[in-house]
């Protein structure tokens, strides 16, 4: 059986990202003029639900008078979440992260097809995929952005890759440092993409999924895992999501 069988994930092509823009490497984004996303044409989108978005009104109130901010989106870049921010003065950059995992799993398969097993090893522990993982992808300095939003991207990791990458995003933000995250109180049925929709909601599409739901996280292993968080708010709904905010 595969590598990529045994994570439940299908074999398949596609683009690995809709956007990427890193900020600058040296980090200083404040006072550059905000730049709009470029990438290849989506496809047609599935309709989506909106649903009232108490976490956001937070992320919001706590960004409030920030001025010219930065702001890193774990998901595909959506024009209207894009443009929502970069009218606010934000510099926004976009990194699919799911899909990313994705490609590299498919990458790992097809590297270890051609594997030499008697002069090549490869740690193949969830830990040591983690690690290859992050070595070429969410590549920004330490204290880059005043927001990330994560979405339920963390509900779908690897758990070991999940800790690496919270471990990562601390590293990124700036002291007062906010992250906007859901999850799913019990294991998902669908896969779903989240975009702005106004100040106070969420537009919810259904998508094809990328990875199958990895974890279900109690209160207590959320609190574990972002520790180096000074401030941790929740709102909690009847749709199975839980909206967070963690301050650093």
């Amino acid at each position: 059986m595969s590598l990529l069988n045994k994570l439940g994930i299908a074999i398949g092509t596609g683009t690995s990202r809709d956007v990427s823009r890193p900020i600058p490497q040296n980090g200083r984004t404040r006072g550059v003029a905000p730049v709009q996303a470029a990438g290849s044409p989506r496809a047609p989108e599935t309709p989506g639900s909106t649903r009232i978005s108490n976490g956001l009104k937070e992320l919001l109130w706590n960004l409030d008078g920030l001025g010219r901010g930065t702001l890193l989106d774990l998901g595909p870049a959506w024009q209207t979440t894009l443009s929502f921010f970069i009218e606010r003065g934000f510099r926004v950059s976009s990194e699919d992260i799911l899909r990313e995992w994705k490609d590299f799993l498919n990458e790992e398969e097809v590297r270890l097809q051609g594997l030499n097993a008697a002069s090549e090893t490869v740690d193949m522990t969830p830990t040591g995929r983690a690690a290859r993982f992050l070595e070429t992808n969410l590549q920004y300095p330490r204290a880059s952005f005043d927001a990330v939003l994560a979405w339920d991207l963390i509900d779908y990791l690897e758990p070991a890759l999940a800790k690496q990458t919270i471990a990562t995003m601390t590293d990124w933000l700036r002291p007062g440092g906010v992250v906007f995250a859901l999850f799913h109180s019990k294991k998902p049925e669908g896969f779903q993409r989240y975009r702005i929709a106004d100040s106070n909601s969420l537009q919810i599409i259904s998508a094809t999924v990328l990875c199958p739901a990895q974890k279900v996280y109690q209160n207590r292993e959320i609190q574990d895992l972002f520790n180096r968080f000074r401030t941790m708010k929740s709102f909690v709904s009847r749709d199975q999501l839980r909206e967070t905010l963690f301050i650093k």
